[in-house]
């Protein structure tokens, strides 16, 4: 327990009771029954001018002139919730202050007393004035009335308030230079003459305030060193005193300054001060409005990263290129650019790294186009341009001029890059009269050059429409088949070449439409890949064949494994580790009974979630297959750092395996690889027996092919393996290679 003396309570309560008046515009008073003061707070005191102190005993009557014991008895009587008495208060210097006042008896050790409560009625006047000034020009900023009129406004009522001040309001620049916006009361030729006036040390009061980013206030222009350069301009202003408080954004920046100009020497008065104390922040709510208008109306029409106009804009502007071409019967030509593999340098050297080339092409289209055209981003890598009075061989030449430009090496984070674009070009009229028609033919042209290869310039042809229908209709089918389980899967056997029979077999999707007829893997697959729809295609493939390969391991079907292809789209957009292990707890399968196949690309990529996938799947039991094995890069790094259990050796190298010596020598490297790393080698596209002797005497493992079967429905698989299973014979120990692999 505290040892400290216990506070009575009674002086709690008074100490409580001054503390919560304290500070306050409220004045409170305690009177006697002689109406003589007992206690006061120090706003009722401030307001006579003595000490709070010095009022304890004095009589009322002394400081209220027309409060009479008769008076204050009614006061006594009164019931408080009814309308206050007004009374004046004199002051020792003489003025006077008319107040509200409510009188309450209270008994406080015996005795009682009035309190008496007393609210300035001027204070409370002023206060209403300057919340209607706010409500008005918050209104009319909200009706979205232009920053000139709504500050206008603001000067006039506070002009109003204030018959004797004129006001004034001054944008500062970014160059650090003022702009008059507001001075309703002000000579026009004063105002004029403030333009562009520097901001400084010794800058009148409103240059002087937003150097300092501090009120300045001057009470004498005549004879205040801060106005001594501007004393030619005082016959103009008429104006003896100047208070300017400087106007900062939330950024920190000085944006204005807002100024009460006086036609008498001397200093601000406190109700003069209490309207700035409002004014200040209207002025920053109506200039931050303000700025947020035009960044949203820049936004709506120019591209924040490049500052080039954006699609809006280049469409408004296009159509009225193509108008005025059309009217005066002039060619025309719409270029339409992307940036090569953009997406790769993107993700591997960041998005910074990327905003940099955007804005660095943005800059070099820009000054290669100069002012006679119009440029702009329309989206993502793709800028366009319209060339006005432009034939078709111009348009080439400006498309190859672009595109050299564009070419030159960039310096960015310290490396350099090589860059290339892909234009296509529509011609006006020949290629259309409408801005999309255009576009759409311009487009069908730029994705042309990037299936033949990037890096080019290509004019629209009427050709490629053809293409694009055949395209939009495959695409539509195919998510038809998709919908509606029209895909099928076949299986193609993997074959050991010591003759002891299946090693498993590939699953491999196949799509027979109503109305295009049988379309080759190659092509649905690409256009899968290009349209988004390939993740749902490789789920699909998977759950089905996991579903296959159970119900044959469940009818003794000889089919030890099956193996999958996995698009590397695949694992950048799903986590394919999980569902592999759903489906092989919902089918009982053992994960080493799945082979997934995947490509060198994925193997080699930059990708942390790719990597960390593949050691997943690794980890789990799952085996993994490198389908086309040395076709597409050099680097052989990977077979080491990664999970590999087999490769699979491309057909290119085996279909011509009995002629060229080459391609033997090509094989042999490979299947000596993957000797020396202890990993299976399937050999693909095997189709005479030749070729299997020659793969079996490398000392490759398995193959698949045509000289075995071509790819077989579920059914028809089953039948061909009850007929070939009596040819196979029981594996030689020297061919078994399971003891060398890293996953068997």
């Amino acid at each position: 327990m505290s040892s400290e003396p216990a506070t009575p309570i009674a002086a709690l309560e008074a100490q409580l009771l001054l503390d919560t008046f304290r500070g306050t515009d409220l004045g409170a008073v305690w009177l006697d029954a002689d109406a003589r003061v007992v206690l006061a707070n120090e706003c009722f005191a401030g307001w006579t001018g003595r000490d709070v102190a010095a009022l304890s005993g004095q009589p009322l009557a002394t400081l209220v002139g027309d409060l009479s014991l008769e008076h204050l008895d009614a006061l006594r009587r009164a019931d408080p919730a009814t309308t206050p008495t007004r009374l004046s208060l004199r002051a020792r210097d003489g003025s006077h202050r008319v107040l509200e006042v409510r009188a309450h008896p209270v008994t406080h050790a015996g005795r009682t007393l009035t309190t008496l409560l007393l609210v300035p009625i001027a204070d409370r006047v002023e206060a209403e004035a300057i919340d209607g000034l706010q409500r008005e020009v918050l209104e009319s900023i909200a009706l979205g009335r232009p920053l000139r009129s709504v500050l206008d406004l603001l000067c006039r009522r506070v002009e109003a308030l204030a018959p004797d001040v004129a006001c004034s309001v001054l944008l500062v620049e970014k160059n650090g230079t003022v702009t008059p916006i507001a001075g309703p009361s002000l000579p026009a030729a004063y105002v004029d003459a403030l333009h562009g006036a520097p901001i400084g040390p010794r800058a009148g009061s409103c240059g002087t305030a937003a150097w300092r980013r501090a009120a300045v206030e001057v009470t004498d222009i005549a004879t205040d060193p801060l106005w001594a350069d501007y004393r030619s301009l005082l016959p103009l202003l008429d104006m003896a005193a100047c208070w300017s408080t400087p106007i900062i954004a939330g950024n920190g920046e000085v944006v204005a300054t807002f100024a009460l100009y006086y036609r008498a020497p001397g200093s601000a008065p406190p109700f003069h001060r209490r309207m700035v104390e409002a004014c200040v922040p209207l002025c920053r709510v109506a200039l931050q409005h303000e700025a947020n208008r035009s960044e949203i109306e820049r936004l709506a029409y120019f591209d924040p990263l490049t500052g080039l106009p954006n699609r809006r804009l280049f469409s408004d502007r296009a159509r009225q290129t193509l108008q005025m071409a059309a009217r005066i019967q002039a060619p025309g030509a719409l270029l339409l650019f992307d940036i090569d593999r953009f997406k790769t340098t993107n993700d591997s050297l960041g998005h910074a790294a990327g905003d940099e080339v955007l804005r660095e092409t943005a800059r070099r289209l820009q000054a290669e186009i100069g002012d006679s055209a119009t440029v702009a981003r329309l989206g993502g890598d793709e800028f366009a341009a319209v060339l006005p009075r432009c034939s078709p061989v111009e348009a080439m030449h400006a498309a190859e001029r672009l595109r050299h430009a564009l070419a030159a090496p960039l310096r960015i984070s310290g490396m350099q890059i090589e860059v290339s674009s892909s234009i296509g070009i529509a011609l006006f009229p020949q290629d259309g009269v409408e801005l999309d028609r255009l576009v759409k033919n311009a487009e069908m042209a730029m994705y042309e050059v990037k299936r033949a290869g990037r890096g080019a310039s290509r004019f629209f042809t009427s050709m490629m429409n053809d293409v694009v229908a055949q395209r939009m209709q495959m695409e539509s089918a195919l998510r038809q088949a998709l919908a509606a389980r029209g895909l099928a899967l076949h299986y193609q056997p993997k074959m050991r070449l010591d003759g002891s029979g299946c090693a498993g077999v590939e699953a491999l999707v196949r799509w027979n439409d109503p109305v295009l007829g049988h379309v080759p893997p190659d092509r649905f697959i690409a256009l899968a890949e290009e349209c988004g729809l390939i993740g749902a295609i490789d789920a699909w493939v998977l759950e089905t064949a996991c579903a296959q390969l159970a119900a044959w391991q469940r009818d003794g079907v000889p089919v030890p494994r099956m193996s999958v292809n996995v698009s590397p789209l695949r694992f950048h957009s799903d986590d394919v580790p999980a569902h592999v292990r759903r489906l092989l707890v919902l089918h009982e399968l053992k994960p080493s009974a799945l082979m997934l196949e995947v490509t060198e690309r994925v193997m080699l990529s930059d990708d942390e979630r790719t990597r960390v996938d593949l050691r997943t799947l690794n980890e789990m039991g799952v085996r993994l297959s490198v389908d086309d094995f040395g076709t597409g890069y050099s680097s052989l790094g990977y077979l080491k750092r990664l999970p590999v259990s087999e490769l699979k050796l491309d057909k290119s190298f085996v279909c011509d395996l009995e002629a060229e010596a080459s391609d033997r020598a090509l094989a042999d490297a490979v299947i000596g690889i993957g000797q020396a790393l202890g990993l299976q080698v399937v050999a693909e596209g095997v189709e005479t027996p030749g070729q299997r002797e020659l793969l079996a005497r490398a000392g490759c493992d398995m193959a698949q092919g045509f000289l075995y079967t071509r790819a077989l429905p579920a059914d028809e698989l089953v039948a061909w393996l009850e007929r070939e299973r009596g040819s196979w014979t029981a594996p030689r120990l020297e061919s078994i290679r399971g003891g060398r692999s890293r996953a068997a």
